[in-house]
């Protein structure tokens, strides 16, 4: 059950000394790990075998073009388990809203772990089948999905609401970990013992995830249950239709994730206009993934925020900032690569790679702070009994977005690689004021009175 939440925060009054501002914590706030035991089992395993499933997607992706020598063949990995783990999230929130969430989660991690086994029997057996590869990776992917949409949904039953945003923060360091952790080990381990041990330490590591798991109470849907359907799923979409601030952090994300992606440009960035090849590529994308680290590291006062929709409309305004700032690198920039991808990093124009990878890292800082908030309300607003269909339909808002923008950024850069990042900055900006003229309730969202 959900412990209660402490009394609402009140307003500071005029005159009110601002020592507490200063006392407040600036690093993230472990409190979530102290005050529940089973949050902190649950964000050490999740973290521990996030690390591992990074670490077996990165050595799959290895393997495959070590197998095919096909760039396009290694993009499949991830397009094929994309329709299945768009299904997976709508279909595993409404197993979480109509069964025990516990036990939804235990289910989807036997069949994780099973699969992530099965991968490493198959390079033990030096099979070398794509074709199996890519049906064991969707198998993993889809249960990865169903117990990160059964997590979600169990959280706000372990904490209270004014631990919430602590809690997404921590989740954000967790998620920095695995995504720099997970792919740096698969290196080192694939070319130092080859993908069968590879595969066997994410089997070994993916094991922590049941200590946060088997340990929970049973953890039942508060509330009305409806049999896992498409009845169920529209009652989940018509509620998401009369809740406005829900709504409208998922118009948000949509609307970051289309136009401030510029991820799929960072190769001719390398290669023809700052130079630096593959080290620059690998330069770009760690400081995106290393801005929202450190935002999270640094969130302490973030759990003190009342007017959270407003914080999330700001931190999108500074996001499409940031992608502006890129784009007016890459405008700038002379022009410094050979247009091959093979130049180490002394080929690079050092100056706009630096001031690339700063403006990257910002606007990565940005989308997680936004993001911590927006995980806040749609935790707290949310009624109990509709939090797993509403994790499902993020779920496919996250999975979706930066596939369009990936769209987006490909059609627009006909016209020249800076123009993605200007006009979706600028886009990203104008949009999110729009969007708050027409939702004025989301701006004036107060943590101490969550209404979806």
């Amino acid at each position: 059950m959900s412990t209660p939440d402490p009394a609402p925060e009140t307003a500071p009054s005029e005159g009110a000394p601002k020592a507490a501002e200063a006392r407040r914590p600036l690093f993230v706030d472990t409190t979530p790990l102290r005050a529940s035991p089973a949050f902190a089992r649950l964000f050490v395993g999740n973290t521990i075998s996030g690390i591992g499933t990074q670490l077996t997607l990165v050595a799959v992706g290895l393997e495959v073009y070590e197998i095919t020598r096909s760039t396009f063949s290694v993009a499949l990995v991830g397009v094929v388990s994309l329709v299945p783990m768009i299904l997976a999230g709508l279909y595993g929130g409404m197993l979480a809203d109509a069964f025990d969430r516990r036990k939804v989660a235990l289910v989807a991690a036997v069949f994780a772990w099973l699969s992530t086994g099965a991968i490493a029997l198959h390079a033990w057996l030096g099979l070398r089948e794509v074709v199996l590869l890519y049906a064991l990776t969707c198998v993993n992917a889809v249960a990865g999905t169903m117990i990160a949409t059964s997590r979600a949904s169990i959280i706000p039953r372990l904490l209270p609401v004014s631990l919430l945003p602590a809690a997404s923060a921590l989740s954000g360091i967790g998620t920095g970990l695995m995504l720099t952790v997970g792919p740096a080990l698969a290196g080192i381990l694939v070319a130092g013992v080859g993908f069968p041990l590879t595969y066997t330490v994410d089997v070994v590591l993916f094991s922590t995830a049941f200590l946060g798991i088997v340990t929970l109470p049973p953890i039942r849907p508060e509330g009305e249950t409806q049999r896992p359907g498409l009845s169920s799923l529209m009652v989940g979409l018509r509620f998401l239709r009369r809740s406005p601030n829900i709504r409208t952090t998922f118009v948000l994300d949509i609307v970051a994730m289309t136009f401030g992606q510029p991820r799929v440009l960072f190769p001719v960035v390398g290669a023809v206009v700052i130079g630096g090849g593959a080290v620059t590529v690998g330069v770009l994308t760690a400081s995106y993934a290393v801005g929202a680290l450190l935002s999270s590291v640094f969130s302490g006062r973030l759990g003190h925020v009342r007017l959270q929709g407003r914080a999330v409309q700001r931190a999108i305004a500074v996001y499409g900032g940031f992608v502006l700032a890129f784009g007016l690198v890459l405008l700038l920039a002379p022009g410094h690569g050979s247009g091959g991808l093979t130049e180490g990093l002394a080929e690079a124009d050092l100056l706009p790679l630096a001031a690339a990878a700063l403006a990257l890292a910002g606007a990565g800082a940005a989308d997680n702070v936004s993001s911590i908030f927006r995980s806040t309300i749609l935790q707290a607003a949310a009624p109990d009994s509709m939090r797993g269909r509403l994790q499902g339909i993020f779920i496919v808002v996250v999975t979706g977005g930066p596939r369009v923008g990936d769209l987006f950024v490909g059609l627009v850069a006909v016209a020249g690689v800076a123009w993605p990042p200007l006009l979706g900055g600028a886009l990203i900006m104008v949009l999110m004021v729009v969007a708050a003229r027409l939702t004025p309730s989301f701006g004036r969202y107060d943590a101490a009175h969550p209404t979806p």
